[in-house]
C-alpha cells in the first residue's frame, strides 16, 4: 500500500484524512515569539482567535530536513508519495528533496505548485487512485497531467491583515475598507496574487460562486470542489448555499483554511477550488 503524505500548506478535508490515512507534516507558526506546530500545538479556532486579538501578524517556518527524515524513516518499508505545497511559496519542498536523497529511494515527491485547498485536491485524487490499485508512477503521471486544470478563487472580509503583513499600504487598506472593497485572489505561478476586486459582500459571494463555474464552462457534475473558510461561518453558509443552488458536483467538501494561509491573509477568508 502506498503511504500518502502532505504538509499543512495543503488544506485537506477531514473526512479524506481519516478515510485514507493521510499523514500531514506540520509547518511551524511563529506568533508573538512563540513557536507552534501547525495543527498540533494550536487548533485552527485558537489561531483565528489569536489573529483577531493581536496587532502583529504571525510568520510560518518551513518543514525541516530533520522532520522529513523522521517521517521517511517511519515508512522506509513502504512506497511513499509526498504531495507538497508550492515550492515557490516555501522551502519545504526542497527540504523534502534533500531528505529523500539521503537514502530514501522509496519516496516520491510531487510539487503541486499550488496551495491550500488546491493542493488538497491533488491529495484527494492521489488517494482515490491508490484505492483503485494504480501504481505510484501512474498516480504521479496523472497528477502531472492535471496541473493547469485546477483553479481557486479567494476573498477576504477586510484588508486589515494584508496591511499588517505588509502586502498593501495603510492608505490603500484604509480607503479600501471605507469603500468596502473585497480583493479577489488566486494562485499564480505558485504564489497568491490579486486577480480583481469587488465592492461589498454580495458581489464577493457572487464572484466566488460564478467565477469558479465559468472556469469550467458551468459544468461541474463530474468534478470535485472544496469550499474553504476561516472563522466566518456565516459567510461560508451563504456561499455554500449559493453554490449548491447553482451547480451539481460529483463531490463537495468543506474545510477550515489553516494557519499556513491565514497567517498571510487573515481569518475572514472564503475560497472555492475545483480541478
Amino acid at each position: 500500500m502506498i503511504k500518502i503524505i502532505c504538509d499543512s500548506m495543503s488544506d485537506v478535508p477531514k473526512e479524506i484524512i481519516e478515510k485514507y490515512g493521510v499523514e500531514i507534516i506540520p509547518l511551524t507558526v511563529i506568533f508573538n515569539g512563540v513557536e507552534y506546530m501547525d495543527g498540533i500545538d494550536i487548533t485552527h479556532s485558537q489561531f483565528y482567535k489569536m489573529l483577531r486579538e493581536s496587532e502583529s501578524m504571525p510568520k510560518t517556518s518551513q518543514i525541516t530536513y530533520a522532520q522529513f527524515k523522521e517521517v521517511f524513516e517511519k515508512y522506509k518499508d513502504e512506497e511513499v508519495l509526498y504531495i507538497s505545497g508550492s515550492s515557490r511559496a516555501s522551502g519545504t519542498y526542497q527540504s523534502a528533496v534533500l531528505a529523500k536523497n539521503d537514502g530514501y529511494d522509496n519516496v516520491y515527491i510531487f510539487d503541486t505548485y499550488n496551495l491550500s485547498m488546491v493542493s488538497g485536491l491533488f491529495v484527494i485524487k492521489a488517494c482515490e487512485m491508490r484505492e483503485k490499485g494504480y501504481s505510484i508512477e501512474e498516480i504521479l503521471n496523472h497528477l502531472n497531467s492535471l496541473k493547469g486544470t485546477e483553479d481557486v478563487i479567494v476573498s477576504v472580509d477586510t484588508l486589515e491583515y494584508l496591511k499588517k503583513g505588509g502586502r498593501i499600504s495603510s492608505t490603500k487598506a484604509m480607503l479600501g475598507n471605507l469603500l468596502n472593497v473585497k480583493p479577489i485572489l488566486h494562485v499564480e505561478d505558485g504564489l497568491v496574487a490579486q486577480k480583481s476586486q469587488v465592492r461589498g459582500k454580495k458581489q464577493m459571494y457572487s464572484t466566488l460562486v460564478k467565477g469558479i463555474g465559468e472556469k469550467f464552462d458551468n459544468n461541474l457534475e463530474d468534478r470535485t470542489v472544496i469550499i474553504g473558510f476561516g472563522d466566518n461561518k456565516e459567510d461560508f453558509e451563504i456561499v455554500k448555499n449559493k453554490f449548491m443552488e447553482e451547480y451539481k458536483v460529483k463531490d463537495l467538501y468543506c474545510v477550515n483554511i489553516g494557519c499556513a494561509i491565514c497567517s498571510h491573509i487573515g481569518p475572514g477568508v472564503l475560497a472555492i477550488s475545483c480541478m
